[in-house]
C-alpha cells in the first residue's frame, strides 16, 4: 500500500509518500478499512515534531481519524460487514491506504455525511461534546464564548452549543472566519485581537458569559476570566496562542469560577465507555442534520505536507481533509 511516512522529527517536510507493507489481517475485535478520507489535525503537527505527549519514534504513519470501507473483519466482530462505510479511530496510521482499527471505536457513516465529512468528524465533535456538556455542564439558555471558533474544534463547538440551546459568541481573527462562524450558527462573531471584554459585556447586557471554550491560552485566557459571569467555567483545551496563562486565583475566588482542563485523549484512556457513548450520541445528532463538518481545504494523500502547512498557517476554516 501507499502511505505517508514521518521519516524524522521536524515540520511537514519530513513526510514522504512511500510503499509500505499492508497491515496484517485484523485481529479479534478489529476491522480493516480501505481508507478514503483522513482528517488533518494540529495534533499531527505536534506528533511530527516529537512534541506531543504520545511520542512515536520515526518512521511512523501519522493520522488518527479516517473514513473508508470495511475490507476485512476479525473474530468477534458482529456490528460490521465487508463493504460497510465506516468512521474509524486510529492511534496512528490513518495516512495510508489501509488501516486496522478496533471495531468498538468505529461507527457507520451517518446518513447525510459525505465520506470526506465523515473522515474529519470524530476528533472535533467528540472534543466539543465532552468539553461543553460534561466538563462545562452547559445548559440551554447559557452564554458560551468560543475562541478559535473557525478552527477544527471551534466550528463543532458552535454546532454542539446551538444544538443544545446555548447562545454563542464566536471569536476569530479575520472577516472571512467570522462570517463562517455566523454561517455555522453563532449568534455573534467578534474580533478578539484588540481586546474583547467590552464587546462581550455589551452583547450580554453587562452579565458576561457562562462558559469560555479556549484552545488559545496565553493572554486570551487571562482576558477571558474577566468575561465570565458568576459561577462561570473556563474550559482549557490548548495553547495555540503560545503557551498557558498564569491564572490569577483571585478571579476564580471572587466570581466562583471553575478552571477546567479538557483533553479528549485523557477521556479515551480513563473512561473509554463514556467516550464510545459520546460518539454514538454524536452520530445520532449528525443523522438528524444538527452536526455537519465544514471543510475548507481538500488535498490528495500525497499532499499531506501541504495540508499540515495550511493548518500551521491558520488558513483552514473548519477542517482540511486528505482524499484517495
Amino acid at each position: 500500500m501507499k502511505a505517508m511516512i514521518c521519516e524524522r522529527f521536524g515540520g511537514p517536510e519530513v513526510l514522504a509518500l512511500r510503499d509500505f507493507p499492508d497491515p496484517p489481517p485484523p485481529g479479534p475485535g478489529e476491522i480493516q478499512v480501505r481508507i478514503t478520507a483522513r482528517g488533518v489535525q494540529y495534533v499531527d503537527v505536534l506528533m511530527l515534531a516529537g512534541k506531543y505527549q504520545f511520542r512515536p519514534e520515526p518512521p511512523f504513519i501519522p493520522g488518527g481519524e479516517a473514513a473508508g470501507h470495511v475490507v476485512s473483519v476479525g473474530e468477534n466482530v458482529s456490528d460490521f460487514a465487508i463493504g460497510d462505510a465506516v468512521m474509524s479511530r486510529h492511534t496512528l496510521g490513518a495516512c495510508a491506504e489501509l488501516g486496522n482499527a478496533k471495531a468498538a471505536l468505529c461507527d457507520k457513516v451517518p446518513a447525510g455525511l459525505t465520506m470526506a465529512q465523515a473522515g474529519v468528524f470524530r476528533s472535533g465533535y467528540t472534543t466539543a461534546y465532552h468539553a461543553l456538556l460534561q466538563r462545562g455542564r452547559m445548559q440551554a439558555g447559557e452564554w458560551v464564548m468560543i475562541h478559535g471558533a473557525a478552527g477544527g474544534i471551534g466550528i463543532p463547538a458552535i454546532q454542539v452549543a446551538k444544538a443544545f440551546g446555548a447562545s454563542v459568541i464566536a471569536t476569530a481573527g479575520s472577516e472571512a472566519k467570522r462570517t463562517a462562524c455566523l454561517e455555522e450558527g453563532a449568534d455573534h462573531a467578534i474580533d478578539y485581537r484588540n481586546g474583547f471584554v467590552d464587546q462581550v459585556k455589551e452583547i450580554t447586557g453587562g452579565r458576561g458569559v457562562d462558559i469560555v471554550y479556549d484552545p488559545i491560552g496565553d493572554k486570551v485566557a487571562e482576558e477571558s476570566l474577566r468575561c465570565l459571569a458568576w459561577g462561570g467555567r473556563l474550559l482549557i483545551l490548548g495553547f495555540l496562542g503560545g503557551g498557558p496563562t498564569n491564572i490569577r486565583s483571585n478571579y476564580l475566588l471572587i466570581k466562583g469560577i471553575d478552571a477546567v482542563g479538557v483533553r479528549i485523549g485523557g477521556l479515551n484512556e480513563a473512561n473509554p465507555e463514556l467516550a464510545i457513548a459520546n460518539m454514538k450520541a454524536l452520530v445520532k445528532l449528525a443523522e438528524q442534520g444538527k452536526l455537519k463538518p465544514r471543510i475548507s481545504h481538500t488535498f490528495r494523500l500525497d499532499q499531506a505536507a501541504e495540508a499540515l502547512q495550511a493548518v500551521i498557517d491558520r488558513d483552514v476554516i473548519g477542517k482540511a481533509v486528505l482524499l484517495s
